[in-house]
């Protein structure tokens, strides 16, 4: 019974937007375990016994309560005999980890050290793929799911990337720097000769999609090539890069009110933002670099909170 309540609350939340992938294993997870009790009402006894048997450390145990939570919510309206959990697990203090804004030089060296990386038999491609891939996102801030979901015909004419069903299922169009169009070019000449009949723009050596998983590791390595950041806890990560991006972005637009505006509206776009919050989170995260362009937000975004 509790597995096809968690069906109907996955289907109704994605109607909203929500892609809610680990949700969707965390509730049906629980479900099952429940359902071995012979429950078929969510009890707060039942969630904290089954945080303790899946959940090892305390950022997991977080966001699997964060959803049983929200999950129950919706049921307890239905039927108030579902109960709702209390945060007894501790919230992280952090939140959202502190980005690493990469300079120019340490983006110039990363792509380097891509470009060096280890050359295996079967995988032509793999130096070339992953230059233009860390290149392309911090050319354009794009999320590393967006750059490794890109297929050869979300190339538009004119140097423009079809972001297709991203979060909340928003697409959108990124157009693209001359600079990042020659590259791409070269890349996909390149590409031609070893992706066979692949459409993907990021292809595996089995010719499928990447995945995220094998480009951090790679990322990681790249980074102890480049010799970047090797002392900071946590290490800086591929989505650092539209942190960057964002920030640089941000740093060209003066002070003034109405510029701050104009860029915050046209970076929150480009980036794939839903709200403009979203977006002055990249000023919050850095404010020692632009202290100025912070107060001028601050009005603006309490304005379209209003």
């Amino acid at each position: 019974m509790l597995n096809d309540d968690a069906n109907r609350y996955i289907t109704l939340r994605r109607t909203l937007g929500y892609k809610l992938v680990k949700a969707e294993r965390h509730l049906h997870a629980f479900a099952r375990f429940a359902t071995e009790r012979n429950e078929t009402h969510v009890r707060a006894t039942s969630v904290l016994a089954w945080l303790a048997t899946v959940a090892r450390t305390p950022g997991a145990r977080e966001r699997r309560l964060t959803d049983l939570i929200l999950f129950a919510r919706f049921l307890h309206a239905e039927d108030p005999l579902h109960e709702i959990p209390r945060v007894d697990v501790a919230r992280s203090r952090h939140g959202r980890p502190i980005p690493y804004i990469y300079t120019p030089s340490e983006i110039a060296r990363i792509l380097d050290a891509a470009g060096k990386a280890r050359r295996y038999r079967n995988d032509r491609l793999r130096r070339p793929l992953y230059v233009m891939l860390f290149g392309l996102i911090a050319a354009t801030g794009l999320r590393v799911s967006e750059a490794l979901a890109l297929r050869l015909d979300d190339i538009q004419p004119g140097g423009v990337l079809h972001i297709r069903e991203t979060k909340f299922r928003k697409s959108r169009l990124v157009p693209l720097h001359v600079t990042v169009i020659e590259a791409l070019e070269r890349y996909l000449d390149v590409r031609s000769q070893h992706a066979g009949e692949s459409d993907w723009l990021f292809p595996s050596v089995e010719h499928r999609k990447l995945y995220p998983t094998t480009v951090n590791n790679m990322f990681r390595s790249i980074l102890r090539r480049a010799g970047i950041a090797l002392e900071r806890h946590p290490r800086p990560r591929i989505h650092d890069l539209r942190h960057t991006f964002a920030t640089r972005a941000l740093e060209q637009c003066g002070a003034q009110r109405g510029m701050v505006a104009r860029h915050f509206v046209a970076l929150s776009t480009y980036l794939g933002h839903t709200d403009i919050r979203n977006t002055y989170w990249y000023l919050e995260a850095t404010p020692e670099m632009m202290t100025d362009i912070a107060s001028a937000a601050e009005m603006l975004v309490g304005e379209s909170a209003a």
